[in-house]
Parts: C-alpha cells; sequence; structure tokens
C-alpha cells in the first residue's frame, strides 16, 4: 500500500483494453460446449462461455507474453526436448529404500519414461515395468512431477520428481517416500488438475462425486489461462464484437480482479492457493450443489466451497506446507491490519525470478514501512523478506524450499532449510476440525452438515454422532452426506451400518458411484454375495466403464462358485485397466478353482508385477509354487507376503496345497 493507505495496483497496463486485431481474432473464437444435463454452473454464467485462450492473445499480446513466463503460464506441458530441463542421463536412478523399488528415469528417441524394477528372488530383477511420461506438471521454479495416460484416460502421477534445490536432482515424488507408496496406481483427480491447469475446451474434467472415475478428456489444455482469474470470456469477445461496443460494455462483461472488493479479489487466488494442511482432515469441502468447474472469478468463494482446519489447539503449530501462501499470509498482522491483498505485491502476468524480484518486493514492503528504524545491528545483506518472510524447507514436500508468507517480526531461531524426513503419522492424533472460510460462517442446516461431515473425515470421536444427528433432523436432498456417513462407519469396522447409509445415499441418487462401489464391497464383506452382485451387474451396464466395478463383481461371482461369469468380468477390467492387480490376482484364483496351476501362477505374477506389495498374490503364488514342488521360490513368497502384511505369518511355514488358497476378499 502507499502511505496514505490507498491500494497501489501493479503494472496498470495489464488491466487496460486492446482493440487491435479483435475482429480477425474472434472470427475463429471456440466456445466450450454446454453444461450435461444435470450438473449444476453458476448462477452467473454456464461453462459455454469459455472460450479458446488464443483468442485472448489476439487482442492482448504482450500481456499474454509476459504471462507465458510465469509459473502459472506453464503450469503443464507436454515432454518434449525443446523444455527439458532435467539430467536424464547422470544419477538418473532413484533406490526407494522403504519400499524396496527402483526407480530409473529414461530417455529414447526423443520420449521420456520412469522405468521401476525390484531385486526379487535369489537376487535377480524383476518386476519390470516402464510407464511414459506424458506431461509435466508443475513449472520448474522449485519442481517438475509426471503425468502418464493410461489407456482408461486416467491421469497417473509418477513416483520420481525433478527438484530443483541445488542445481537439480532426482527424489521421490511427495508422498512416495514410504513403505506404502502407490507406485505407478496413483491416479490424479480433477480436483489436482483444478488448480494445475485450465479447463478443457472440449469435455469436463472428471468429478468423482458424479461418475467415480478419474478419467479426462482426449486432449486437455497446456497451463493456466486467462479466465482461471477473469471468469468466462464468451460475453467479453460478444461486447467486443457488438456493432457500437462501447468501454464500459467491453468492461463490465469480464471479470478485472482489480476492481473487485478486497474478499472477492483475495478468492479469484485462494480458489488454488488457499490450504490449511494437506494431511490428516478435509481441507475442503466442494458443496454438493456445485460440480468441479462451476466456481466463477468475482463470486463469494464460501459458496463454491467450504475450509476446515484444525481445532484452536492444533492450529497454533508452526507448520509450513507447499500450498500455505494464504494461510500464512492470513495470519500476518500486516495482513490483518491493512487492506492488503495478493496483488499488493505479484503481478499475475510477470515472472518476478529475476535479478530485480527482490528490490520490487523491498519496495513494496517499505511504501509502509519506510520510516521504521531498527534498534538491532542486521545481518549483512539483510533485507525485509530475509528477516520477516524468510525462505523455508516446507513439511509435505521436503526437497521444496520457498518463501514463508507469514509476515512475522522476528525470524524463527533455527535452521529453516535444514533437510527433513517425509513423515505421515501426525503425533497429535484427529483431534477436532474446525471451519476455517468463510470465517464465522452462517449457523445453518447446510453448513452444520458439512461442519459433521468434515469431522467423520477427518476421524475425530464426535464426527459420527454428529452427522447422524444433522442428517435425522435436516434431511438433506444430497446424497454425498449419507455416503460419507456410511464411510465412516465403515472405517469403523460397522459394515451393518455402513451399508443402511450407502443404501440410503443411492435411494437419493440411484447411480451414485461412489456408494455403488462402496456398497459392494460391504455387501461382500458381509457375505451378501447376491445382492453385491445384483447391484454390480446394473451398474456395469452403464457407461462409463469401470474396472473397479468389473472387478468386484468378478469377485462376488467368484464366492458363488460362478467361475465363468467371474472370469469374463474379471477379463472385462483388465481390457479397461491391464495394470488392474485385484483383477489379475481374482483371475488367478479362477484358475486355481479350475485347476490350472500354469495360469494362476502366470496371474498372480502379473497381480505382484503390477503392484510389488499385493501381500496377497504373494501368499497365492506361494501356494501355487509349492503345490508344483518349488519350494524354494514358495517360501520366498509367503515370506514376502508376511513381511508387506504380519496376517500371513501363520503360512509362513506352512506349505499350502493350492487347492486350498483361500477367496480373499477384495479391499474396500
Amino acid at each position: 500500500m502507499s502511505r496514505s493507505g490507498k491500494m497501489v495496483f501493479l503494472s496498470a497496463k495489464i488491466w487496460r483494453v486492446v482493440f487491435t486485431g479483435v475482429a480477425v481474432v474472434a472470427a475463429g473464437w471456440q466456445l466450450l460446449p454446454q453444461s450435461r444435463p444435470g450438473q449444476p454452473s453458476s448462477p452467473a454464467q454456464t461453462k459455454s462461455d469459455y472460450v479458446d485462450p488464443a483468442v485472448c492473445a489476439g487482442c492482448h499480446q504482450e500481456i499474454a507474453r509476459s504471462y507465458r513466463l510465469t509459473g502459472m503460464g506453464h503450469s503443464l506441458y507436454r515432454a518434449t526436448q525443446a523444455n527439458t530441463i532435467e539430467d536424464y542421463q547422470k544419477k538418473n536412478t532413484v533406490h526407494n529404500q522403504p519400499s524396496g523399488l527402483s526407480y530409473t528415469m529414461v530417455e529414447r528417441d526423443g520420449k521420456y519414461y520412469q522405468r521401476r524394477s525390484q531385486i526379487g528372488f535369489r537376487g535377480q530383477e524383476t518386476n519390470i515395468v516402464e510407464e511414459q511420461v506424458d506431461y509435466v506438471i508443475g513449472s520448474g521454479n522449485h519442481a517438475r512431477s509426471y503425468l502418464h495416460r493410461g489407456r482408461d484416460g486416467r491421469l497417473i502421477e509418477l513416483p520420481v520428481t525433478w527438484y530443483t534445490e541445488n542445481s537439480g536432482y532426482w527424489a521421490m515424488s511427495p508422498g512416495y517416500d514410504r513403505r506404502d507408496q502407490e507406485d505407478f496406481r496413483r491416479a490424479i483427480p480433477g480436483e489436482c488438475m483444478f488448480c494445475h491447469n485450465g479447463f478443457p475446451i472440449q469435455g469436463r474434467y472428471p468429478d468423482r462425486e458424479i461418475s467415480g472415475l478419474a478419467t479426462f478428456p482426449k486432449e486437455i489444455p497446456e497451463g493456466i489461462d486467462c479466465q482461471r482469474c477473469h471468469g468466462p470470456g464468451g460475453a467479453h469477445l460478444r461486447a467486443v464484437n457488438s456493432p457500437k461496443p462501447s468501454l464500459d460494455q467491453i468492461r463490465k462483461s469480464i471479470v478485472n480482479p482489480a476492481r473487485l472488493s478486497r474478499d472477492r479479489q483475495l478468492e479469484v487466488c485462494m480458489q488454488c492457493h488457499l490450504e490449511t494442511s494437506s494431511s490428516l482432515m478435509p481441507n475442503q469441502l466442494r458443496r454438493y450443489s456445485r460440480d468441479l468447474e462451476s466456481f466463477r472469478p468475482g463470486e463469494p468463494l464460501g459458496d463454491y466451497q467450504f475450509y476446515f482446519d484444525r481445532a484452536p489447539a492444533f492450529a497454533g503449530r508452526d507448520g509450513f506446507e507447499i500450498a500455505h501462501a494464504a494461510y500464512r499470509l492470513r495470519m500476518s498482522a500486516c495482513f490483518r491490519s491493512s487492506q492488503m491483498t495478493c496483488l499488493t505485491c505479484h503481478d499475475p502476468h510477470e515472472s518476478y525470478r529475476t535479478t530485480s524480484s527482490e528490490a520490487h518486493y523491498v519496495e513494496v514492503c517499505e511504501s509502509c514501512h519506510r520510516s521504521v528504524v531498527h534498534k538491532t545491528a542486521l545481518p549483512a545483506k539483510a533485507d525485509c523478506l530475509s528477516c520477516h518472510m524468510p525462505k523455508r524447507r516446507t513439511d509435505d514436500v521436503v526437497h521444496v524450499v520457498m518463501t514463508d508468507h507469514y509476515i512475522q517480526r522476528l525470524k524463527p531461531n533455527r535452521d529453516l532449510l535444514a533437510p527433513k524426513p517425509e513423515l505421515f503419522q501426525n503425533p497429535e492424533g484427529h483431534g477436532e476440525v474446525v471451519p476455517y472460510y468463510p470465517p464465522q460462517p452462517a449457523h445453518t442446516p447446510e453448513n452444520d452438515l458439512y461442519i459433521a461431515t468434515a469431522e467423520v473425515m477427518h476421524g475425530s470421536d464426535q464426527g459420527l454422532a454428529h452427522l447422524l444427528s444433522a442428517i435425522q433432523e435436516y434431511s438433506p436432498p444430497k446424497p454425498g452426506f449419507y455416503f460419507e456417513l456410511g464411510d465412516g462407519y465403515s472405517k469403523n469396522g460397522q459394515n451393518a451400518e455402513a451399508i443402511r447409509w450407502y443404501s440410503e445415499a443411492l435411494r437419493k441418487q440411484p447411480g451414485f458411484r461412489p456408494a455403488i462401489k462402496q456398497l459392494a464391497v460391504a455387501l461382500i464383506t458381509q457375505g451378501q454375495f447376491a445382492r453385491a452382485t445384483a447391484l454390480l451387474r446394473q451398474a456395469v451396464a452403464s457407461p462409463p466403464a469401470d474396472d473397479a466395478l468389473f472387478t468386484d463383481l468378478g469377485n462376488a461371482y467368484l464366492h458363488q462358485q460362478m467361475l465363468g461369469p467371474a472370469q469374463q468380468a474379471l477379463q472385462q477390467a483388465l481390457a479397461i485397466n491391464p495394470e488392474q492387480p485385484e483383477a489379475q490376482n481374482l483371475l488367478g484364483l479362477v484358475a486355481v478353482r479350475k485347476h490350472d496351476p500354469s495360469a494362476a501362477e502366470s496371474h498372480f505374477r502379473s497381480a505382484i508385477r503390477s503392484q510389488p506389495d499385493f501381500a496377497e498374490a504373494h501368499n497365492n503364488l506361494g501356494n501355487v509354487l509349492a503345490g508344483t514342488h518349488n519350494y524354494a521360490e514358495a517360501q520366498y513368497h509367503f515370506e514376502r507376503a508376511v513381511d508387506i502384511d504380519p496376517k500371513y505369518a501363520e503360512k509362513r511355514r506352512a506349505l499350502i496345497d493350492p487347492r486350498q488358497a483361500s477367496l480373499e476378499q477384495r479391499p474396500g
């Protein structure tokens, strides 16, 4: 801010309207397709008002040029030789000690791959899988992670990331440096792409509340575009191309964040840059009446989603996470005592990663604090940022160092850059969760339901009773509340109650995929195989095709000794996703029942290749190998099963006849 207290908005040129070339460019602009029937949109605009972002560049050429150099401007892109900064030749193998898996980065014929392997029986390399890098996600300012597109349209996050610290190195992606890491099986949801990319021109990002799947359109954008902050551009183009366009009409047809109120302006940034925590609790819950792509800049963010934090006893901790910019800024006295917003320091169209960036930020600080006199001697080369907004290593992405946006009077007296291990267990326990944003939400039935839902998802002790009471009092029409109550009971091992509430979710919305999936698992767990079969047969008859549903159907058939239908359902699962380990394991059990040890062995090995820590498949393979008198390797796989899951300890020394192999229920 200026010393007069008025807002200073940087680079006034970024808000001007440029008319040159409008008629030529606008002739080819594309509108996105209409929203699908039954999918809610913002009251203000539908998705059909989004346009090809290339149209924006036709008029705003200089802004588009500078914006492409920002982190948001190249937040996602296809991997090519021209944009590769990583070293695929030297120190290109990462050994993940907790899981026993090794990954080698490979460049071949202008394409890039991650190759996974493991040391297996008698020290031989085994379980080799290689997946192509199809997209790079992340600007490379701090890190670059990678996505592989599966045959079924899923985007799989790959296990190794390139970090730019110390001239660059390979290490495990966030959340992967652990024993039970997800390897090549972490399919990203649409929510991840919401903040890392623009919206697709054709189709939609997956909304698992609707389809239960995470399959993406064939073509996706490359980078966050203008409309994420300015809103859909269709009305703006129509105004520009009207017979007698007026400047006022043109300005009113597009969102200019500089003209929004403070809260609405902050929320344009906070739609992606506000996260209270990446672990233990639901950081946010999108309201069940809103689809993923329905938020529009300028509307209250709280109408789109509800944010939560840990109870005050835990919230005061000095945690620092990679998406904490807005959360930490809102803790600052500078923020609370002024009208500053993100735009006070950041021009979103300009990249400040230059030699002059620190001087720019210091100038912003001094616009309010120029008269400050320090009472103690300052360290050499100290400035406002190094003392009051120091760089720190983040808690959740431990290979990244970035600026802490909590503007503190005193710098913490410890090494903020010290290496740290990736941690997954929080010693504070589950505790309580409280609403965080919007501040002081109204006491309404809907808000009470979301607060109770967050408690259940977090695992707090009072959550189930709170949500049950709220549902019984308010009878909400949306299935999500009933589904989460069922999930809470399922996690507590109360399957009968889980079945009741999953069924109620389906009564509210027949075909609600998340409830179908979890209800089927609960029914199988309870031995209600015929009911599970009927539910799943109906589900797989409706698009989109889902390998998990076919796998569960195969499991239900198998429990009823219906080997032919089981085999057919499992083969359909693998046609959708050839790397579905549970379908491969169940096909092995079908082969066991058909007295075909050769086929069973092949299927169990495929399951283990797809998921090396699949204890059940190791145990089943051990049974088959023992039946063919391959005792040494059978013992190896029994021991692997025990090492992964101690429940198999009783079978460690017993070489079981493969004909006695038990059917295992698919985990829910």
